[in-house]
Formats: structure tokens, sequence, C-alpha cells
């Protein structure tokens, strides 16, 4: 069965209006651009409620109680990498039985999206203080400077880890936080030198 299109108040308002200035529900219709059928069901609950309120209880209802949503959105945020379907099992073990679909859609509504990690190199904490005051050092060089500048890593990559596509769960703007990306490791037979200035 086709689920009705459900109008805006406003739109149920001038349906009315324009009903009780005496026009036809064909007129009503060709006013508005709605379909006549939709005029007369409008008129009809409003007679028979008095309002044209929305009738309570009408929209999709919710599935997962707010202890559940906040259990969700904890999860995801300490191992971005769990499924859905993980996520789904967790719940039904404590008696929660609902879809890993609707799983995403709440996770989605909370503002966390499943996406492909970004791949980043594989640094230790000493390559990352090494980089950091190397960049500090240079901050006001030209951009044409920076293009030059071979880091260490920009050779062929390795994926570090299993090679099975899997995504994360983050906000929007955290694509680069540590716990969001996929380390990769040089290939050991493809650095090669280039004339340009060298950083680890």
């Amino acid at each position: 069965m086709v689920k009705s299109r459900e109008w805006s108040r406003k739109t149920r308002e001038e349906v009315i209006t324009l009903h009780r200035k005496g026009n036809g529900y064909k007129k009503i219709a060709k006013m508005l651009n709605i379909p006549r059928e939709t005029i007369g069901s409008i008129i009809r609950k409003f007679k028979a409620k008095g309002t044209v309120e929305m009738l309570p209880g009408r929209g999709r209802k919710k599935m997962l109680t707010s202890t559940a949503v906040r259990y969700l959105k904890r999860r995801v945020e300490k191992s971005p990498r769990v499924t859905a379907e993980e996520l789904r099992k967790d719940l039904s073990d404590v008696g929660t039985e609902v879809s890993a679909q609707t799983i995403r859609r709440t996770l989605r509504n909370e503002g966390l999206h499943a996406r492909t990690p970004r791949r980043t190199p594989l640094l230790s904490p000493k390559n990352k203080k090494s980089r950091l005051q190397y960049a500090k050092f240079h901050v006001d060089k030209p951009q044409k400077f920076w293009d030059s500048v071979l880091w260490t890593d920009e050779t062929k990559l390795e994926l570090f880890g299993p090679m099975d596509q899997r995504y994360v769960w983050r906000r929007k703007n955290k694509a680069y936080e540590e716990k969001n990306t996929l380390p990769t490791v040089k290939h050991p037979s493809t650095c090669r030198s280039k004339t340009a200035p060298k950083h680890d």
C-alpha cells in the first residue's frame, strides 16, 4: 500500500480557508496544484476533527530508546570501525531487536556517518614531533618551497593491517583524527631520490 503524502499545516489551512470562502474541491485543487482527492481528504478530516493539526501517532515511530542511542554513540566514538551488524548483535544480546539499517539511520541522525578512512603514513611519535618542528621552522617559506619538499613517506604505500574494505563512523571535519584514519607503510623497494629538500 502506498503511503499518502503529509501536507504542511500551512497548506492544510489554505485549503480550509479557500473552502470556507465557497470554493469547490476542483477549483481549490487547481489553485494550490494539489490533487482533488487530497483536497477532499483534508476537508473531511477537518470536519471530523475540527482542526488541521497532525493526528497523534503519525510518522515513523522511534524504535530505539534514548539509552540505546547513547550506547551506540559511545560505542562508535570509541571504536569507529565497528559495523552496523556488530552493533545490531550487541543490542540483540540485551533484548533490543532492530535491523542494521535502523542503526545506520539512527547514527546518521546523530551526525555519525560511515566513511572510508583516510590513508595516512604510519608515523612514530618521534616522526610527528620532528615534522612539526620542521614545519614551524619553515612556516614562512613560499608555496613553491613546500611543493618541492619530499617527505620520506611519499612512495608506494601498502595498507597497514587487513586489506578488507571497512568504514569508520565519524562526524564531519573529523576525517584526520588518528582513530578515523588507516595507517600505511612504505614499500621497501620503491623509495627513490628526488632533487628536493627531504625530511622524515
